[in-house]
């Protein structure tokens, strides 16, 4: 089965990042590959849970996330990322794994293909 690895590194509004991120893994668990998206510098903002996007003309990441939960996509974020932006293992979305530095790395180098958003 093939791997495949994105890495969200940019905050979750004002660019289309983070749901074509999110599209691409969803497209991925569906083709039948592993898929693991790790959230990474200012994209571990999108781990946060109960995002209010009221206001913006943005939809929700929390819900594209949960979706990819639920279909069997690993989503990850970076332990030191989450200190860096100031956000707290509890106010993350269930079903979100934190990894160490040398897990992101490992996951990397293991994946048959790597993209960045």
């Amino acid at each position: 089965m093939a791997t495949i690895c994105i890495l969200l590194t940019r905050a979750p509004y004002g660019t289309v990042d983070a749901s074509e991120a999110v599209r691409h893994a969803l497209g991925g668990v569906t083709e039948g590959m592993s898929v693991r998206l790790i959230l990474l510098d200012a994209g571990a903002m999108a781990s946060i849970k109960g995002q209010d996007v009221s206001g913006t003309e943005y939809k929700s990441i929390e819900e594209g996330l949960k979706d990819c939960i639920d279909m069997g996509v690993d989503v990850c974020v970076d332990r030191v990322s989450l200190k860096e932006q100031q956000i707290e293992t509890d106010q993350i979305i269930e079903g979100v794994t934190v990894m160490n530095s040398y897990e992101v790395s490992e996951t990397i180098k293991d994946a048959d293909t790597v993209m960045i958003f």
